[in-house]
């Protein structure tokens, strides 16, 4: 009799891999490398795993896909292949346990072998001859903190960088996107080249370290991550500077700085000189450019004069960005990224959250010209596109409109950004939030931006401190874009045209971040600005492009305490100013919300994919209106097709969306569900009910006190939907209803058992 799996595994082919010298902790079972995309109700897609993963020397080096003794070894060979493609492993083995099929990636072919290759013979494979010091550096371990190790695409990005330093490449760029980790992978980076002293002048010292960013916020969360170096961090700012007389610090391995603050030029008695030029040009070994794409690599920039000041350093640039006609100087400067880890695969893979996209329409998304109104200024046009609002023409009424139907969209204490304009729509919408929120407390909504400086940040702070509900509101232009970890975000909301691709990842970027209880977050579009979902660019890697013209040259602030928004690009305003309009004669309101959910390619399934979808998945459980019926009428039957269809990604939340797409908010599920498949007419709740007030079921019962428990289900029913149907909802319909205690009701039907009976033929004559 032929081994199953399991067997095969023990008896045939762990002994084949010790024999070939792979010690017992150089075997992983069983890798999973996933976390299984999120699902609503706390669950979790499916997650990928190899049957065993070969280590050597901290590196990864193959895969082996196992097969029971009696299949074929290489049934799962394309499957393995694509999951050494991921991981970026370049030998996979398949096996039944007598045959041993081996398939390099590195030569895009394979063969069947007699043994598996030793350690030694594999990891020479990978790397060729490499100097004892090149191999120390490559295969250091990571820091690893209780539990917490590096995910496989960290460990995939930081090993591809070190290998990248190794072989003396100077410029180096990982694209991972928003809420994956670079801070933590730029640790492990700068952990593994720090404890094996490798150092661009090959001696035998541990390397300087900078990392640089634009934003304090940055820089100071960054700081924050490589604690475990804490003795070895040294800050670089203004005061610092200034305590120290005027000069840098330089003892120390590892520096943190924003540019302003390196930029800033000193006024000593012989001339001017930027802080960056105390250094020697080869001070650093190493460079860290935190967010790249945001004008460091721009040739005109004063920022990318520090670099070139400091260019016989290796520069690793981090960015969320893929390359767009944005951002490709970022691209020109550091070549294309070693190693890109996108949106959709963090989604996809469970490490991000999915979200959700509610394009919300009003009456004034455009003006017209009405000489009713009263016009503060002077309009140039007869019609203001959505565009112009808060740049050139201000509408406060609008903006009420806004923030009201933000507050009507959202639970009151779920954490939310809304993206404003520039700083003072930011105010007015705080404002306008404060006018219309339920919940009194004064910091509920504050406005997060430039000009608040220090209180800014201690509001942001606090925003971020998962264990505090206020602030609950940000209102912010352009300061949260990047970079601003917190994880509890359930809403980003836009109130100002984004046209940038790259703006728009780090936008979506707030909300990704996994959090417990956070099954998805939620964008509120109030400009349109999600139609660069649709865009072919917006989850893919990009064909190289040209890049476009440079920009102006960056400026510093004196003590670098200060984070200056990035420039805003507004059009020029009309000779008159900002114009501001207050509408009169004219109700403004919402006309359309429309819901949309992320598909697995990362892009918003539109209503008509997503009903097309809906009806393939829906197929698969019933072939006719009996077969639908026979389902929902049962509690037990229904809760059962509703958690099969959420582990498909589509849940209660999304059913109940249909109803407003076919105006039938008063309508069972069951009916829309009917309407999708079977094309039958949607009946409402209270037809429903009317028709089983009119058979013959209510009359059957010649008590008076169990017809009127009946009717009082029914009154639940027609009001409040399905959910009162539950199977474990009869008890506390009973105290609902006031008629009494479970047992004095039930005795009008005879007893418990029939009180239940009767409660599961009451469902199904109402869907009969």
């Amino acid at each position: 009799m032929a081994y199953s799996e399991a067997d095969t595994r023990s008896k045939l082919i762990d002994p084949s891999i010790k024999e070939s010298g792979w010690l017992e902790s150089n075997i992983v079972r069983e890798y999973y490398f996933t976390d299984g995309r999120k699902l609503i109700g706390g669950k979790r897609g499916k997650r990928y795993f190899v049957d065993y993963l070969l280590t050597y020397k901290n590196t990864n080096l193959a895969i082996i896909e196992a097969k029971a003794e009696s299949k074929d070894p290489l049934d799962g060979l394309q499957q393995s292949i694509n999951y050494a493609q991921r991981l970026k492993i370049d030998f996979v083995y398949a096996t039944n346990g007598h045959k041993i099929y081996e398939h390099s990636l590195l030569e895009g072919k394979g063969e069947f072998v007699e043994n598996y290759p030793t350690p030694d013979e594999l990891f020479e494979r990978k790397y060729g001859k490499v100097t004892p010091k090149a191999k120390d550096v490559i295969t250091h371990p990571f820091y690893i903190e209780g539990t917490m190790k590096p995910r496989f695409y960290q460990q995939i990005a930081v090993q591809k960088t070190i290998e990248a330093i190794v072989e003396e490449k100077d410029r180096v760029l990982l694209t991972l996107a928003t809420g994956t980790g670079k801070t933590y992978i730029a640790f492990q980076i700068a952990y593994r080249l720090f404890q094996s002293k490798w150092n661009r002048d090959n001696s035998d010292r541990r390397p300087k370290i900078l990392f640089l960013a634009d934003r304090n916020v940055l820089k100071d969360q960054s700081m924050n991550t490589f604690n475990p170096l804490e003795k070895d961090c040294v800050e670089i700012n203004g005061k610092i500077i200034k305590k120290r007389g005027g000069r840098v610090p330089t003892a120390g391995n590892i520096f943190f700085a924003i540019y302003q603050s390196l930029a800033v030029e000193e006024e000593n008695e012989d001339d001017v000189t930027a802080y960056y030029k105390q250094y020697p040009s080869n001070f650093f070994d190493l460079i860290i450019i935190d967010e790249c794409h945001r004008g460091s690599a721009n040739d005109e920039s004063s920022w990318r004069d520090i670099l070139n000041h400091f260019g016989s350093a290796v520069h690793l640039g981090l960015t969320a960005t893929p390359k767009r006609d944005d951002n490709g100087d970022t691209y020109k400067y550091f070549g294309e990224p070693i190693y890109e880890y996108s949106l959709k695969d963090g989604i996809n893979d469970g490490f991000l959250i999915p979200y959700k996209v509610k394009r919300i329409q009003t009456n004034i998304d455009e003006y017209k010209f009405n000489p009713n109104d009263i016009i503060t200024g002077e309009l140039d046009k007869q019609i203001i596109k959505l565009e112009q609002f808060e740049k050139q023409v201000v509408i406060p009424k609008r903006t009420e409109l806004i923030a009201k139907t933000i507050l009507q969209n959202m639970n009151p204490m779920d954490k939310t950004i809304i993206f404003c304009v520039n700083q003072k729509h930011a105010l007015d919408m705080k404002i306008s939030i404060d006018k219309f929120k339920t919940i009194k407390d004064n910091n509920y909504c504050v406005r997060v931006t430039s000009d608040e400086a220090d209180l800014g940040r201690d509001f942001l702070e606090m925003f971020q401190n998962n264990d505090r509900d206020i602030p609950t509101l940000l209102t912010s232009s352009k300061m949260l874009t990047t970079g601003v970890d917190a994880k509890n975000v359930r809403n980003v909301v836009l109130t100002a045209p984004i046209k940038s691709m790259t703006e728009f990842k780090q936008i979506i970027g707030r909300g990704t971040r996994v959090f417990e209880g956070k099954d998805f977050f939620t964008i509120m579009d109030f400009v349109g600005a999600t139609n660069l979902f649709y865009d072919p660019k917006w989850d893919g890697k990009d064909e190289p492009q040209a890049p476009k013209g440079s920009k102006g040259k960056g400026k510093g602030t004196a003590e670098g305490g200060d984070d200056p928004e990035p420039p805003e690009n507004p059009p020029k305003p009309s000779t008159n100013g900002k114009v501001s309009i207050d509408i009169k004669g004219k109700k403004l309101k919402v006309i359309n919300i429309e819901t949309s959910y992320v598909g697995m390619d990362g892009v918003p399934l539109k209503t008509e994919d997503y009903l097309e979808l809906l009806i393939g998945i829906l197929g698969k459980f019933y072939n006719d209106e009996d077969g639908l019926r026979e389902i929902w009428s049962n509690p037990a039957n229904r809760k059962d097709l509703l958690n099969k269809l959420k582990e498909m990604n589509i849940d209660e939340s999304q059913l109940n969306d249909l109803k407003v797409i076919f105006e039938a908010e008063n309508s069972d599920i069951y009916d829309i569900l009917t309407h999708i498949s079977f094309n039958l007419n949607i009946k409402t709740r209270s037809e429903r009910v009317f028709a089983v007030e009119h058979s013959e079921f209510i009359e059957k019962h010649h008590n008076e006190k169990a017809k009127e428990f009946i009717e009082f289900i029914l009154e639940r029913y027609k009001k409040d939907g399905v959910k009162e149907l539950d199977e474990d909802k009869l008890g506390k319909l009973v105290d609902l209803s006031g008629l009494g205690s479970v047992r004095e009701v039930a005795n009008n039907f005879g007893g418990i058992p029939q009180m239940r009976d009767e409660y599961f033929e009451l469902q199904k004559e109402i869907y009969r």
